[in-house]
């Protein structure tokens, strides 16, 4: 088991000290080797003072002025450390004080001078905690001494030495290549790797799912261990699960799964009948994945390695095993052990009325595709059996109930391309997009409602949770948004000094549909959103409009949710029902009737201590991983997109200004594919954004002018302004970096600037990054 000092240092939380064998434990370290580096990394930590000894356990010690963080360094060799914390600045780090940290690692850095009104605070690296670059794509060159790999991401700013191995590297000169990194720089001492894949003679001629495969280091096949580990897995229930479970066998219960053939977890299950007093009774499960996954052993190490399942077209990287989804998912006709939300709901406001959650056992009686259901809903067949057609319009009309509690209290919905969002959630906005298909949204409703009421009945009863939450807008990131809405002709205002409010940005999104620039006015409304994050600390949801809210409905598929269900079994195994031995009456831990009667800990202090740090342990590793998932996922997306517009230079499309900047505007163009095919497999359009660089307007000098998001030009007062349709002709396409280059088209259909030749440094400068100008560069 490899593991880095990232997550070695995770265990030491609250200044407890931390025997080495729970380290050895917690890291999965069983054979000498992997207890050899713990002993080497345990020695060298207390050597230069971030953890000290003391009868025999370690502590951690905290240092002022020490801060972890993520580096971030541009193509132009600057680099930023980046802090977890919200709003912290960004720390300076000049090339001499990297001690050869790269672009993504997690780093222990050193303030060494204050930051001040205009410059940022200025630091060193002190210990690199975790490496990011594993593996890189690379192109192969000859060398005196042999053979070199140069990253293909300019942000690494060095070569490695390439080992010989099986490869024949003489015939993949100036080739791309999947390289592995075997030793990292060590003082003079340059990086040593091995080619893993020649991919070919270029990005382009590589396969789009293997440069994201490699870029991100994303495996595709688990190792020998946790095959073994997943292989042992009891394939048939015994007696002893079901003890202590609700046995809901004989409830008729239906799945709804997309039939893509992508994978095959079925996570969630439904049932619905009448109560005696006319109400409804809605039973939501969940697969049990905490059954079969046990903490710190192989399968759970794994899934907490890879965090999440990735996404990457037809090409799926779940993370556990198929075997386990074979144990776990909710197929027909197979006892299968779930958490089942029991919820009573009015029939008449949609209310939840009160709820339980039990472990129980259920059989799924029907699976139905998306597809079919879509059929059912829109009443275009009755070949169904009357009970599944039932069940699913029922479900319809429960779901517009609580849709429309929702939009209440609230909760955004934006006006977006559909989001195709596997887990059937809030998704990475946090919030809901409108744009989705009926099906879509029906199971978006439910597993919001579940994901809702475990958060509300482990805040109520004083549980320790992985809280998701997202902050409200920044009120500076608001005003501008307005002022900019005010030039595109929607007049409105908030006042700035009050708190924002979920429902003030509902109200904005309702003038925005009004307005003829509600695409761009609903981006604008988007980047300001604040990005929703894991955390340990119950905060708010701002786009569901929640007080607390958290992941727990996608076990198979997100490792918060496996927490979850072990946070829930923690509860119901060890919770006190009552304050003390002598009161005879109990309260149901798992109802919702026990809210308000606790006024004592439900946890033993002990326990509650260990499981709060437990789930600070993994926090960090939580929140790196998802934003490494969907950067992964997006670079796909682009790739797809570039490809697409390769095959589309020199065609011109008509298309909206999403963003001006000095250096030229943004315009989104729909592109349709060119395979699409009709009725339900019709595929939508692409919106593919692409920029107008401002060299190639020459009928004039154009000028930037910020408050208005626009260009205008010095003589002929022509302008270009933020949501203004232009026509555009797409003048050329950077694959590997996914930059689509855009000149206008005059009236003749001519485009203004078709003998603009751009050099690479003007290209570059384009897409600089944030931060890529040195803050000192006025001092040196």
């Amino acid at each position: 088991m490899e593991f880095s000092i990232a997550t070695l240092l995770a265990n030491f939380t609250d200044d407890k000290l931390v025997a080495r064998k729970l380290l050895e434990k917690k890291l999965g370290c069983e054979d000498e080797d992997c207890l050899q580096k713990l002993h080497i990394a345990l020695e060298v930590l207390e050597k230069i003072g971030v953890l000290v000894k003391d009868r025999g356990k370690y502590r951690r010690v905290t240092e002022e002025g020490l801060i972890e963080a993520k580096l971030r360094c541009s193509s132009k060799g600057f680099c930023f450390a980046i802090q977890d914390v919200e709003g912290a600045e960004d720390i300076y780090i000049r090339e001499s004080h990297l001690s050869n940290a790269w672009n993504g690692d997690r780093v222990l850095v050193k303030v060494l001078k204050e930051g001040s009104r205009r410059r940022s605070p200025e630091g060193e690296v002190k210990l690199i905690l975790e490496r990011s670059n594993h593996t890189l794509l690379a192109r192969i060159k000859q060398v005196e001494s042999g053979f070199r790999a140069v990253p293909l991401d300019d942000r690494l700013l060095f070569e490695l030495k390439l080992l010989v191995n099986n490869a024949h590297l003489s015939d993949a000169i100036d080739h791309l290549a999947h390289v592995e990194v075997l030793r990292y720089p060590l003082a003079q001492y340059p990086p040593i790797g091995r080619v893993v894949q020649i991919l070919g003679s270029d990005a382009e001629a590589a396969a789009d799912i293997d440069l994201v495969t490699c870029k991100h280091d994303l495996s595709r096949t688990f190792p020998e261990n946790v095959q073994e580990a997943a292989a042992k897995l009891p394939k048939k229930l015994l007696k002893a699960d079901l003890k202590n479970r609700l046995d809901l066998r004989q409830k008729f219960t239906l799945t709804i799964v997309a039939n893509n053939g992508k994978s095959n977890i079925v996570e969630n299950a439904f049932g619905l009948e009448k109560t005696a007093d006319g109400n409804w009774l809605l039973s939501f499960h969940i697969a049990d994945v905490s059954h079969y996954v046990q903490p710190d052993e192989a399968l759970d190490r794994e899934a907490l390695k890879r965090g999440r399942t990735v996404y990457l077209g037809d090409l799926v990287l779940p993370i556990l095993p198929e075997t386990v989804a074979d144990r776990c998912s909710l197929v027909p006709k197979s006892d299968r052990l779930t958490l089942s939300f029991l919820i009573t709901i009015d029939s008449d406001s949609g209310e939840v009325i009160d709820w339980e959650i039990q472990p129980s056992v259920i059989n799924v009686d029907q699976q139905l595709s998306v597809q079919e259901a879509e059929t059912i809903l829109t009443h275009q067949s009755s070949d169904y059996p009357r009970e599944v057609v039932g069940l699913v319009r029922q479900l319809e009309i429960l779901q517009a109930g609580l849709k429309q509690l929702r939009l209440e209290r609230g909760s955004l919905h934006l006006n977006l391309p559909p989001s195709q969002n596997p887990y059937y959630d809030e998704g990475v906005l946090g919030s809901v997009v409108v744009n989705e298909l009926p099906v879509h949204s029906l199971l978006t409703e439910f597993v919001l409602l579940a994901n809702q009421l475990m958060a509300n009945h482990l805040s109520a009863l004083g549980i320790p949770a992985i809280w998701r939450v997202q902050g409200a807008p920044d009120t500076e990131d608001v005003q501008e948004m307005l002022k900019l809405a005010v030039s595109l002709g929607v007049e409105l205002s908030l006042d700035p000094e009050a708190e924002i409010h979920p429902l003030d940005y509902q109200q904005l999104t309702g003038i925005f549909a009004e307005s003829p620039s509600e695409q761009v006015l609903t981006y604008l409304l988007q980047n300001t959103l604040k990005q929703a994050t894991y955390s340990t600390t119950k905060g708010p949801h701002f786009g569901l409009a929640l007080a607390e809210y958290t992941h727990c409905a996608a076990p198979m598929r997100r490792y918060p949710d496996l927490l979850m269900q072990r946070v829930f079994y923690t509860l119901i195994e060890h919770g006190r029902d009552r304050r003390n031995t002598r009161v005879k009456e109990r309260v149901n831990l798992r109802h919702s009737s026990s809210h308000g009667e606790i006024n004592w800990n439900v946890l033993p202090p002990e326990l509650q201590q260990e499981l709060q740090s437990d789930l600070m342990r993994v926090i960090v590793q939580l929140n790196d991983r998802e934003k490494e998932v969907q950067e992964a996922e997006a670079d796909l997306a682009g790739l797809q997109r570039a490809s697409l517009m390769k095959q589309r230079i020199g065609e011109v499309f008509t298309g909206v200004i999403t963003g001006v900047q000095s250096y030229g505007f943004f315009v989104e163009i729909e592109v349709p594919f060119p395979d699409s095919g009709t009725g339900a497999n019709q595929r939508i359009p692409l919106r593919v954004e692409g920029l107008v660089h401002v060299s190639s307007l020459k009928d004039d000098w154009y000028e930037y002018r910020a408050r208005q998001q626009a260009l205008f030009g010095r003589k002929n007062r022509a302008s270009y302004r933020l949501g203004d349709r232009v026509a555009v002709q797409v003048k050329s396409v950077d694959y590997y970096r996914q930059q689509i280059d855009l000149v206008t088209v005059g009236s003749d259909g001519v485009a203004i600037g078709k003998n603009l030749d751009m050099s690479n440094d003007e290209v570059s400068d384009i897409y600089m990054e944030p931060n890529d100008l040195d803050p000192y560069l006025d001092e040196e």
